[in-house]
Order: structure tokens, then sequence, then C-alpha cells
């Protein structure tokens, strides 16, 4: 009877987690403290994308290598997912290499200034709000609907 009822409340427990978290994500999450933040974003991402379509893949690239699985800690069952943080965003400093010139990302990323230009203008616009995995996963959406609206205009 006890590890029925520690069964029901652990089943409970991780309920109540899975709530929690699934509350958490929402397209609007910056509607109310940054309302101009994907304006801001997209401006940005328009203005790189007119000038070098090609920067678009790049950013799409930058995200990639930024949400990628860290193979060598996965186990038989599952992947760790070690990403989506804006580590790759991350420079040298004296105790740590940063993620910008580890071994997959050194002299093969590009987009690092586009990612600083969005939050150089976020920030004038709503100060320490958005985080720049944030910044990053918007330019990343941005880049795949402007080449996307490019390539359709130009075939």
């Amino acid at each position: 009877m006890a590890s029925f009822s520690n069964g029901l409340l652990a089943v409970a427990f991780l309920s109540l987690l899975a709530r929690a978290a699934h509350g958490q994500l929402s397209p609007a999450f910056y509607a109310a403290t940054c309302p101009d933040l994907e304006s801001v974003a997209r401006s940005v991402m328009a203005q790189v994308v007119g000038q070098d379509p090609r920067m678009g893949a790049s950013v799409i690239r930058l995200f990639f290598h930024d949400c990628f699985v860290n193979c060598a800690k996965s186990s038989r069952w599952f992947a760790h997912p070690q990403g989506c943080d804006a580590s790759v965003l991350l420079d040298d400093t004296p105790t740590m290499r940063g993620e910008k010139n580890a071994m997959g990302n050194m002299n093969s990323l590009r987009g690092y200034e586009i990612i600083d230009a969005i939050k150089s203008q976020v920030e004038a616009a709503c100060r320490a709000t958005v985080s720049c995995a944030d910044i990053v996963a918007l330019a990343a959406r941005d880049s795949v609907s402007l080449v996307s609206a490019a390539e359709t205009v130009l075939w």
C-alpha cells in the first residue's frame, strides 16, 4: 500500500512539473516587457539579408550550433541537450575557452555581429529584459522567413 501511495504521489508531482514547464513557454512572453522586440529583430535581419542573403543561412547555422546536442554526453536512452542558451556567443576568458573558439565553431561560424546589433537595439528599447538565447532564436526565425520570401520573389 505504501508503494502505491508513493507512486501516486510521484505521478502527481511529475504532472505538476509538466504543467508548470508547459505554462512558461509563450510566443507573447515579451509582449508586455519588451513590445518592440520582434520588430527590432526583424528590421535588423531584413537589412542584413537585403545586403547579403547568405547571412540568413549563417544566422540559422549559428542557431543550430548553439542548440547542438552534445553526443559525447548522451546515454543509450536519451541525449543531453547542451544548447539553445546562447553559449555559442561566449568569448574566451583567461580561465575558460568560450564556445566561439571551440573546435567545431572556430573559423566556421559567422553572424556574431548581427546578434550584437540586434542586442544593442533591443537593449536601447528595453534594458536587461531579453535573453541573448531568445535573440538568437528570433534572428534565426526571421532569417528563414526573409530568405524564403527573397527566394520566392527571385524565382
